[in-house]
């Protein structure tokens, strides 16, 4: 079990583009995925990007069986590891919503979001994943997939009048929690 450290936004190594993932299954990548696992659980995060811990692999993690007491009243999205994702809108719609991020600890902003989208990949194995998903798994996907081209939320936000500390604006959730 392996707990990085996770960038936080100001870091470059953030900012860049991670590559494609070539071969599955190998121990590299698996050890790569448990160190996801271990480092989001131990940060009570919804999701983790390889990025997020400085590898620059197209790999994301994201849900769990359990409640996330970051975001206490959203729905489950079923533990996944998603390889090289690719993501497409089902329609024009958009909703904004909160989001937080492990690498942006202590804050919050309103970010739009397509609100049904399908996203592709595959498994660690190789095994494809093809889902058609909307609101918060939808939500939760888009942000994990931003962090492997370089974006973060902050960046999307489009009013900053909506943007601010999670302890100010979420007394609730923000007591012990450092996004």
């Amino acid at each position: 079990m392996t707990i990085h450290t996770i960038l936080k936004m100001g870091d470059p190594r953030l900012l860049r583009t991670a590559q494609p993932v070539e071969a599955f299954g190998t121990p590299s990548l698996l050890e790569l995925i448990d160190d996801l696992r271990d480092t989001m659980r131990a940060a009570n995060g919804a999701g983790l990007a390889a990025t997020q811990i400085g590898v620059d692999l197209q790999v994301v993690i994201f849900g769990s069986n359990e409640r996330n007491p970051r975001y206490p009243d959203r729905p489950l999205v079923p533990p996944t590891v998603l390889v090289n994702p690719k993501i497409e809108p089902i329609g024009p719609d958009e909703e904004e919503d909160w989001e937080g991020c492990l690498s942006v600890p202590g804050l919050r902003g309103v970010v739009p979001r397509w609100s049904h989208i399908r996203y592709t990949g595959f498994d660690e194995f190789g095994v494809p994943i093809d889902r058609t998903v909307q609101g918060f798994h939808a939500r939760v996907v888009q942000h994990e997939c931003d962090h492997l081209f370089g974006t973060l939320y902050p960046m999307r936000i489009r009013d900053f009048s909506r943007f601010g500390f999670t302890e100010v604006l979420f007394p609730e959730i923000a007591d012990g929690e450092d996004d």
